[in-house]
């Protein structure tokens, strides 16, 4: 099996349009960006739909699978695809970091003035992608898909909402609730994100440091034909806890307002041990002194913790700071457009 760092070999069959995969002058309007998981038998699917939207359309495109390790053969069709329509890309992670982490990568390769993004599942039909054009041409930055009816299981759709509501505390409730992994967003909003490194990647939340234009488009939502999901309840639960602690402050704000509450009850029971000695000279008995002066201390742990920690991690929210993790291999078939690829770029970063 071929190395992801291989560059495919030149004289490919010739695209759609004639082409034989040559750089076009113009590059393209639009970037599919799709993070793949296990999807060998849709990807050949999805790639026919995808591009006979755009031919329909007559739009300069190219799409980018990001294989996310799942262990399957979906890396041996992405290679098929790439070397049979040179609109076509294909970056492979170096281990399984999640969809967010592929998208990012996806994000950061992309040369089109738009990005869409979708699964790789199908139960997004690519038919449904000029409704959420058309809306972006109306002058909004990120338009997104949320199905007119879920075609998931309970558990699933349970856990999806406890998702969206995660994600109010940093997208807001109207945003959250429209949600979805169908977005179509122009590429320069990524420029607010573009140093971000973090285990924790939530593309949604990274487009708020950009935007606040964001509208949503309804779209038909078909049932998965091809293989399981890889969000399991679980995962999905994970995620939101994962988005509550690493993209807002909420939780230093509840450790704070215990720690006031903690200081506040001791303080009263404290109030009333010492009252009560001053005015009849005897104590209150058992060991109410004792737990006044631990809930006080305790509180007052608990407030400076939440106070001391809060400003230094809304500032780093604000500079939209960190460290990368998207650590894809090199592009499919050759650098972009004379550009380093992101795995070149990490590497440098390693060795200093």
């Amino acid at each position: 099996m071929k190395s992801c760092h291989d560059r495919l070999p030149e004289d490919r069959a010739p695209d759609a349009d004639g082409s034989n995969g040559a750089p076009e002058t113009k590059g393209p309007a639009l970037s599919v960006v799709i993070p793949v998981y296990r999807s060998a038998e849709s990807l050949p699917h999805l790639h026919q739909r995808l591009a006979r939207v755009f031919e329909e359309r007559g739009e300069r495109f190219e799409i980018i699978f990001v294989e996310d390790c799942g262990g399957d053969d979906s890396w041996d069709v992405i290679e098929r695809l790439a070397a049979s329509d040179g609109r076509v890309q294909g970056f492979r992670m170096s281990r399984n970091y999640g969809q967010h982490n592929a998208l990012l990568c996806g994000i950061r390769a992309a040369r089109g003035e738009i990005i869409v993004t979708l699964d790789d599942d199908l139960q997004h039909p690519p038919e449904e992608l000029p409704k959420l054009l058309a809306r972006l041409a109306e002058g909004y930055d990120v338009v997104y898909g949320p199905p007119a009816q879920e075609q998931h299981g309970l558990l699933r759709d349970l856990a999806s909402q406890i998702t969206k509501l995660a994600l109010e505390g940093a997208m807001g409730a109207a945003n959250a609730r429209q949600v979805s992994a169908l977005r179509v967003f122009r590429t320069e909003l990524r420029a607010a994100f573009a140093d971000y490194c973090s285990p924790t990647v939530n593309i949604d939340v990274l487009l708020t440091w950009a935007t606040t234009r964001f509208s949503a488009v309804r779209v038909r939502h078909e049932p998965r034909r091809f293989g399981e999901s890889g969000y399991t309840p679980r995962k999905l639960v994970r995620h939101a806890l994962n988005m509550m602690t690493g993209f807002t402050t909420r939780p230093l704000h509840m450790a704070s307002i215990m720690g006031f509450a903690c200081s506040l009850f001791g303080l009263t029971v404290l109030a009333y041990v010492l009252l009560r000695w001053l005015v009849q000279g005897s104590t209150v008995p058992g060991f109410a002194f004792l737990a006044s002066i631990i809930a006080v201390f305790s509180g007052a742990q608990l407030l400076a913790l939440g106070n001391h920690r809060r400003i230094p991690c809304t500032d780093a929210l604000q500079d939209h700071g960190a460290s990368a993790v998207c650590r894809p291999r090199a592009p499919v078939h050759g650098p972009l457009n004379g550009r380093r690829s992101d795995a070149a770029i990490w590497e440098e970063k390693e060795r200093r």
